[in-house]
């Protein structure tokens, strides 16, 4: 599938900060249970990847790739997910363990959101590749929610277990950052109130509030 390219020529719509406005607000993590099928197809899903080459790239490095798990390999994920628990909790029990696995089959569209500390060139740290990967994300995100769907990240200890690099396949400097989960939304709690400008914007020079240290 193509993807329409704006350029500094392309005429935006009058509206166009209104539309992104409604998009980011739209936006709501919806947990992987209560993702549900269908999910996105394979057009809608190229549509929603693509959106993570418009991330911020300095040297356009690509540190980011994504996996993405299909229903056949999600019983390989849920013994990596269950060995993990196993390793940490040596006591866990079999229904925490079932738990554990169960949380592989969750949403109809999986993927794994990977960083690399070392492709390209070093002077970009690991810091500026997480900021590119997250921003790479939030595009995904923001595209699930314009098609429709819902979405979720998550994470957990297992992330840097053992078991999940070898099933991935992650290189030396490569780190498992998150799962990415997209669904129907079957169901959703109430929008939470979101911060606003003045609890994180300050203006340097400005007294500090009380309490705060530099």
């Amino acid at each position: 599938m193509g993807h329409e390219v704006l350029t500094q020529a392309t005429p935006l719509p009058a509206d166009f900060a209104a539309m992104a406005a409604t998009l980011m607000q739209a936006r709501q993590t919806i947990l992987p249970k209560r993702l549900g099928a269908p999910g996105p197809d394979a057009r809608q899903l190229d549509c929603i990847v693509g959106a993570a080459a418009h991330a911020p790239d300095h040297g356009q490095l690509l540190p980011w790739r994504f996996v993405l798990v299909p229903q056949a390999q999600r019983s390989h994920l849920a013994d990596v997910f269950a060995a993990a628990l196993r390793e940490r909790d040596a006591a866990a029990l079999p229904e925490q363990v079932e738990q554990a696995r169960e949380k592989a089959f969750r949403s109809p569209v999986l993927l794994l959101a990977v960083v690399d500390s070392l492709r390209g060139d070093p002077e970009v740290d690991l810091y500026e590749r997480l900021i590119s990967t997250g921003c790479a994300v939030q595009n995904m995100l923001l595209m699930a929610t314009a098609l429709g769907f819902g979405s979720a990240l998550t994470s957990g200890k297992a992330l840097k277990s053992t078991g999940l690099r070898r099933l991935f396949g992650l290189q030396q400097g490569e780190h498992a950052l998150c799962f990415v989960s997209l669904g129907t939304v079957l169901s959703r709690k109430s929008a939470r109130a979101r911060p606003g400008p003045t609890d994180y914007l300050r203006t340097l020079g400005d007294p500090l509030p009380d309490g705060a240290t530099p």
